[in-house]
């Protein structure tokens, strides 16, 4: 199931970059005095109490304005709370309640969407100031008191906005759908792709990239099972995009990666591998989720006894972070090598859903770390105590050990493979964690 979406709202200068780099623990979005500094809408992940949502950064609003500059803002910052599972408001106590904040809260209210109001600037410790009490006449609600510079007050906001979002849909999926997300940069037959699957003329196909802008879901069910495939729009560089409808489509297609269970990237044959196809097979590599290279238009190429496996060491070369990936070699067009396709999505899917015994995995374990002794460092050696799978959708790995700086980042790798080759967990990526004895997790934002 996609996640939440949390969107940071406000007139300019009131500190929303700020929040917002607070909240995902990074500095990701420019922060500066100068108002208008965020234009586009910037997106990071937050992790509260176990859970995690998408938050989205907006330029200011300044509902009046006839700077062309600031309608463009004001039509991003529109599409940020379209989009919106719940409404971050930020104001400035510091500045106080103005005009402009009374027009953008009649905004959010107008959307139905919920609204936290979030009072920024609120640095001092303890009982706020009384120019505090002066935004209830908002109507928005009890005021949080936050201090984005400090992190004071973030952890009862987060608290308020968790209350709004829902996480009840990942319970309720359905185990016998298998959820593919069909990625790739524009034009390289995404569509077309799911049009051959299922006979009949789904998603528009044109040879103007773009064509897709929604996230469309096709159910099909065949002799290899049931699957809900999603056509995505094509993510193109940065740089190149320009219009607010594609730049929406974007962010969708980056939440259907986060839904789906397998991600299937298309790459054009016919213009060869670029590095925005790695940048599209990246993200789905982040988000932890099975992925297939589907090499497309492959009957356009001229080829002969070579061609094949010289595309297959480019591929090795350009992808070696995700050299878990089976590669197929696929017309969208003609229909070949699509039931290759269908058995590589089935595999992955097993294998990112595959579940290992914990006396197993010890066995295998102990067998490797008697192979390849474990790393030390001035006297003191690496123990790995036992090792347990924390989950699936990648599956995932807890190594508990008595030292976590000595355990080196190619040993994990050298575990990493070794559990590969035992299990065959190809198609799928692997997370290690590693943990001291009698460490917890705790959650913090």
């Amino acid at each position: 199931m996609a996640k939440p979406v949390i969107a940071i709202v406000g007139r300019p200068n009131v500190g929303k970059s700020t929040l917002f780099n607070k909240l995902i623990g990074q500095r990701l979005s420019i922060t500066d005095d100068t108002p208008g500094v965020t234009r586009d809408r910037i997106y990071g992940e937050v992790e509260w109490c176990g859970k995690s949502a998408i938050v989205v950064d907006t330029g200011g609003i300044e509902p009046k304005s006839d700077d062309v500059i600031l309608i463009q803002m004001r039509r991003q910052a529109q599409i940020a709370i379209d989009t919106a599972s719940a409404i971050i408001l930020v104001t400035d106590l510091k500045s106080g309640m103005v005009a402009t904040d009374n027009e953008v809260a009649q905004m959010l209210l107008k959307s139905g969407k919920p609204v936290v109001l979030c009072v920024n600037k609120a640095d001092s410790v303890g009982e706020p100031p009384m120019e505090f009490y002066e935004f209830y006449n908002l109507g928005l609600g009890d005021p949080v008191a936050v201090s984005a510079v400090h992190g004071h007050g973030t952890g009862d906001l987060l608290d308020r906005v968790f209350e709004y979002l829902s996480f009840e849909d990942e319970a309720e999926a359905d185990d016998s759908v298998i959820n593919v997300a069909v990625i790739g940069k524009p034009n390289a037959g995404k569509s077309s792709l799911i049009n051959k699957i299922t006979d009949i003329d789904r998603c528009i196909v044109s040879d103007i990239a773009g064509t897709t802008r929604d996230a469309i879901d096709t159910l099909v069910e065949n002799k290899f099972g049931r699957f809900n495939f999603t056509d995505t729009a094509g993510l193109r560089r940065q740089s190149r995009i320009y219009d607010d409808i594609e730049k929406y489509s974007i962010l969708r297609a980056k939440m259907a990666i986060e839904r789906s269970d397998v991600c299937v990237i298309m790459i054009d044959a016919t213009e060869g591998i670029t590095e925005q196809d790695t940048k599209v097979a990246g993200l789905a590599h982040d988000a932890g989720r099975a992925c297939v290279l589907a090499v497309n238009k492959w009957d356009d190429v001229e080829k002969n006894d070579k061609t094949m496996q010289e595309f297959k060491k480019k591929l090795d070369a350009d992808f070696a972070f995700m050299s878990y990936a089976p590669q197929v070699f696929i017309s969208a067009k003609t229909g070949q090598r699509i039931d290759k396709l269908f058995e590589a999505i089935v595999m992955c899917y097993e294998n990112t859903c595959r579940r290992i015994t914990t006396g197993t995995l010890n066995e295998l374990l102990a067998q490797a770390t008697t192979r390849v002794q474990p790393p030390s460092d001035k006297g003191k050696r690496l123990k790995i105590f036992y090792m347990t799978q924390a989950g699936v959708k990648p599956p995932s790995f807890v190594f508990f050990c008595n030292d976590k700086e000595l355990f080196h980042f190619s040993y994990q790798r050298y575990l990493e493979n070794r559990i590969r080759e035992a299990f065959g967990l190809e198609g799928t990526p692997v997370k290690i964690i590693i943990r001291e004895r009698g460490e917890k997790k705790c959650c913090k934002p």
